[in-house]
């Protein structure tokens, strides 16, 4: 079994719907990987499995050496780091910044009558830093912009020091500066060789952060391709996730995709 991740033929269906079909996945440690797809490719479902918030429907889940349906769940959990809009749609908006990252450590959302000592808020402002958000330790999270709260859902995601590490659709929302600030940032968390293991969702190959190894790319819930970046992200792989054919282009350590010539043009 993977150090990290390692899905077995794993399908979810929810009614009538196969949201994953039949997926075979491994992530190992030190590796940080991108989840390419449109919408509802599966993207999402596949990060709830990885993050122990839903069981497959068929198939087996290995998180971090343990079997997911065998494990306590609340004791895995706080092995892996979340950042995702379902997590933010619940923080309050009247919490102060500071406290918002250093709840991780209990694994709430809302400061109540848990304890933290200097090394809990020392750490919390260490990651603030890291990410450009220290100033924002005294502010209360309802007043920030759409980019300051990814930053702090990142600090707050690797509060606990967990050994795997999701983000859902990090740019997403993000205007032109706020995208390249924050990917800029999530290169440098790639490239630093005590990060933990990295799964990154996104629907835009230009999200993709420089040092980020491997790629998984999903359409209607199956897996089209995967593998390392450098061989498996191509034109044919992405026309393929996407369903229409597309130029791929790349700059340096980075990516960018148009529509080919093929593509039907709006009417």
């Amino acid at each position: 079994m993977s150090d990290v991740l390692a899905f077995a033929g794993v399908s979810v269906v929810r009614g009538k719907s196969r949201l994953l079909d039949d997926v075979d996945w491994e992530v190992e440690e030190g590796e940080r990987w991108v989840i390419l797809g449109p919408n509802g490719a599966g993207k999402t479902t596949l990060l709830q499995l990885a993050a122990a918030r839903i069981h497959p429907t068929t198939g087996v889940v290995g998180i971090l050496g343990e079997v997911l349906g065998a494990v306590d769940v609340f004791e895995l959990r706080p092995r892996i780091g979340l950042a995702s809009a379902s997590i933010a749609e619940r923080i309050p908006g009247g919490e102060l910044v500071g406290n918002v990252v250093v709840t991780a450590s209990y694994g709430v959302l809302g400061r109540w009558r848990e304890h933290y000592d200097d090394l809990d808020y020392s750490r919390a402002m260490r990651l603030l830093d890291a990410l450009g958000a220290a100033h924002l330790a005294d502010r209360l999270f309802g007043t920030l912009s759409e980019g300051e709260r990814k930053r702090v859902q990142i600090a707050r995601a690797l509060m606990t020091d967990p050994e795997l590490m999701l983000l859902d659709e990090p740019a997403a929302g993000l205007d032109l500066g706020g995208r390249e600030d924050l990917v800029s940032r999530l290169g440098a968390l790639a490239q630093d060789l005590e990060a933990p293991a990295l799964v990154l969702v996104t629907h835009h190959v230009e999200e993709i952060p420089p040092g980020f190894t491997d790629v998984l790319m999903l359409r209607e819930g199956r897996v089209v391709a995967a593998g390392p970046l450098p061989i498996t992200l191509t034109a044919d792989n992405l026309s393929r996730t996407f369903g229409l054919p597309l130029v791929l282009e790349k700059h340096g350590d980075r990516w960018s995709a148009r529509a080919g010539e093929a593509a039907n043009p709006l009417p």
